[in-house]
């Protein structure tokens, strides 16, 4: 009684100490957490600085966990730097962990260690036990691979593939240069590997997700994607996916998201969607990276969007820029963090009501290329995507995109699939790639001839021409479902844009991507509307409206709704199935079902058994409802 008494006192004042934060529940469903470069450790030696810095941050973001780096670009902090830090943070109520960048030299086309020079090797070594000797865990920065190719690197090769030779030579390393030392030094050390955005392309710098997440201690997901047209052009849609592949790599491993300020000269929105994507995913933890661009990167009125000015949007500006009050003070915001702190707080009273994440399951063999980040240009135009690295059997459908053909038994597999009745939907790419072994399926043909098309007949009309691949096929052994041409209606020729054809008790389709795949938003909303319909037999509902909206379903019967566009769009949900309402998530709204003629033949829109309801979204918002 006495201990509970005591416990109950402590627990009462460690709550009033507000500075401190030693008690306080940030959030309900995630941890928030930033990063500190080894550089800008180093600077906190002076403690106006840290402490200013501090200031500035915690005022606007509420934060639950800092990383304080110990390496980067051959520098390494001084010990009792470290500690002071250290000390600080812990002081602040966070937990600290620590992090490290295996780099030489960033400034320098992103220059990482000679992995076959030993004395770097050394070097390695002695920065893991160097850090784990501070801190009980510890975060690699995305540069654990190498991008060398030195006159010791190329002798190291031999007759090996660039891509053969590094990903044996960072899965040893890994183990033999970081983990072992750490875990020799600090026994209870936890190492965690963060991968970077830019999967599809791991393999070839040595990334090794097939051999790494099993004696890695956790991984973690960068989930930055910025500006699409940047240099690395990845959608809005992979802050999502990209979580969700990772998990699936490394079920129970995967400890969070990672985003930098990247995107936010496009808007506020832009760095908003990123944060709120990762979290969709329900992913247990988001690194703000990172603390000094949480400082250093001021709000300007440039960073509100002209959608903003119609109102209704998911994350207002105007109301994240407004004055407010904290332990007792009135603050002006000044920084992202205070986006940050809004998006994150606003997503953490939605994500707690969503159940396990769903979708169309995808094929992606370890190591595999071939049609890049398609999946994430799939996601844009409405099919949620669920990327594997092994074949899942028992779905009612899967997706293989040219990444698939990687896989020598793939073909087996597709039949073993479709005697089971399920359907099997497969991209131009991969059609290409695996033409002849597909015959004894179907005997289909991808060349290289291609047709500009814009017209598709009774699913509309494209507002500009783009370039598709060929499909040939036999007639009556495969039927067009979607077609295009220029034009196809009063035309003299058209191309399957969605092909079907049958195989013992399933069906396979062909899907045909464009040669830009952005072009793929650029189908109008009739041939979307029949592409998501047939796609969304293991998913439970789906979406028919314009491109850049993508639907995000979960196994609880619930699911969000978000519109990538610069502009407001009206589109329908059809859950397949009957219920009486659509519940807002948020705001407690029954939504009731549209009226709609329904019928059963094979291409009718709505069938018996299913349930519409119309939906409206401002610019760059979402919904999310339960059913």
């Amino acid at each position: 009684m006495k201990k509970s008494i005591v416990y109950w006192l402590f627990a009462v004042s460690c709550c009033l100490l507000a500075s401190t934060d030693v008690c306080a529940q940030k959030y309900k469903n995630f941890k928030v957490s930033t990063y500190i470069r080894a550089q800008d450790v180093a600077r906190m030696e002076d403690e106006a600085f840290l402490k200013a810095t501090w200031d500035t941050v915690s005022m606007q973001v509420d934060l639950d966990k800092i990383y304080i780096e110990t390496h980067r670009d051959a520098f390494t902090v001084p010990e009792k730097t470290i500690k002071k830090v250290k000390k600080f943070f812990l002081s602040k109520g966070l937990e600290v962990g620590g992090g490290i960048t295996y780099t030489r030299s960033e400034p320098t086309d992103f220059e990482t260690y000679s992995y076959a020079r030993e004395n770097e090797r050394q070097q390695v070594r002695q920065v893991a036990e160097f850090t784990a000797k501070l801190f009980d865990d510890f975060i690699l920065d995305d540069f654990f691979f190498i991008d060398l190719k030195n006159d010791d690197e190329i002798a190291a090769k031999g007759n090996r593939s660039w891509t053969e030779y590094r990903l044996r030579l960072m899965a040893d390393a890994g183990r033999e240069l970081v983990v072992n030392p750490a875990k020799k030094v600090n026994p209870k050390v936890k190492v965690i590997v963060k991968y970077p955005n830019w999967y599809d392309h791991f393999h070839g710098l040595g990334f090794n997700l097939e051999e790494e997440p099993t004696y890695f201690d956790g991984i973690w997901t960068g989930t930055e994607t910025r500006d699409p047209g940047s240099a690395q052009h990845l959608q809005n849609y992979l802050s999502y996916n990209v979580v969700r592949y990772f998990d699936n790599i490394a079920p129970g491993k995967n400890g969070g998201g990672w985003v930098d300020a990247g995107g936010i000269h496009m808007s506020m929105d832009r760095y908003a969607e990123q944060l709120h994507l990762t979290m969709l995913s329900k992913t247990p933890e988001i690194i703000l990276w990172n603390y000094m661009q949480l400082h250093d990167v001021k709000i300007t009125p440039g960073m509100r969007a002209r959608w903003q000015s119609a109102g209704g949007n998911s994350f207002r500006y105007d109301d994240m820029v407004a004055p407010y009050t904290k332990n007792g003070q009135t603050i002006t915001p000044t920084t992202m963090a205070r986006f940050a702190n809004e998006t994150l707080h606003q997503t953490d009273q939605l994500v707690g009501q969503l159940g396990n994440p769903i979708g169309l399951v995808s094929y992606k063999p370890y190591h595999s290329s071939g049609e890049d980040f398609l999946q994430n240009y799939l996601g844009m135009i409405g099919l949620p995507m669920d990327m594997h690295p092994q074949w899942q059997d028992g779905q009612k459908q899967i997706l293989l995109t040219e990444q698939a053909a990687k896989d020598p038994q793939l073909v087996e597999k597709i039949k073993k699939q479709l005697r089971h009745g399920g359907d099997v939907i497969i991209t131009t790419g991969l059609l290409k790639a695996i033409r002849e072994p597909l015959a004894d399926i179907c005997e289909l043909y991808c060349g290289d001839l291609k047709a500009f098309v814009d017209d598709f007949g009774w699913y509309g009309k494209s507002p500009r021409q783009f370039i598709i691949p060929q499909v040939k096929y036999f007639t009556n052994d495969a039927w067009e479902v979607v077609s295009a041409g220029r034009p196809l209606t009063g035309g003299v020729s058209g191309y399957p844009i969605l092909l079907r054809d049958t195989y013992s008790k399933g069906t396979l389709y062909v899907l045909t991507i464009p040669d830009d795949y952005g072009d793929l938003y650029y189908f109008p909303a009739g041939a979307l509307n029949v592409i998501r319909r047939t796609m969304s037999k293991d998913v439970g509902a789906y979406i028919e409206g314009p491109s850049k909206v993508a639907l995000f379903p979960y196994d609880n019967r619930t699911l969000v709704v978000e519109n990538f566009n610069d502009n407001p769009v009206t589109l329908r949900i059809v859950v397949n199935a009957k219920v009486s309402s659509l519940r807002n998530l948020l705001t407690g709204e029954q939504l009731k079902p549209a009226d709609v003629v329904v019928n059963n033949h094979r291409y009718a829109p709505y069938r018996e058994g299913q349930t519409v309801f119309d939906v409206t979204l401002a610019a760059h918002s979402y919904k999310a409802y339960g059913y």
